[in-house]
């Protein structure tokens, strides 16, 4: 789990330094995408390609993993289909994270 989602004191610019690239496209999109529930790879790379986010499946694994890394999503498990490779299975770990500008205490839920 990331530093700045265990309660530990973060000041307010380094969480933003944090955040602002994971809240940029695409990672948005596959936040957004992963809201309404459990998706395959698979799944998830065509509602980018249909959301005009054209990548390579590389790119796409590196902006899956840059968020798991972030504690925003997980994997849920395998589908295994057709006899290849299982696919992995994602579903978002938080929905809101939020900061007390008080104690600059950083919540999640």
């Amino acid at each position: 789990m990331p530093r700045w989602m265990m309660g530990e004191m973060v000041p307010l610019k380094t969480l933003m330094m944090i955040l602002k690239p994971l809240l940029a496209e695409p990672k948005r999109s596959i936040i957004r995408i992963l809201s309404e529930g459990v998706k395959g790879t698979n799944e998830i790379y065509q509602a980018l390609l249909e959301k005009g986010l054209a990548m390579p499946r590389s790119t796409l694994y590196y902006h899956l993993s840059t968020l798991e890394d972030a504690g925003i999503i997980e994997m849920a498990g395998y589908r295994e289909e057709g006899g290849g490779a299982p696919e992995k299975l994602w579903k978002l770990k938080v929905r809101k994270i939020g900061i007390d500008l008080v104690t600059g205490e950083v919540f999640r839920e």
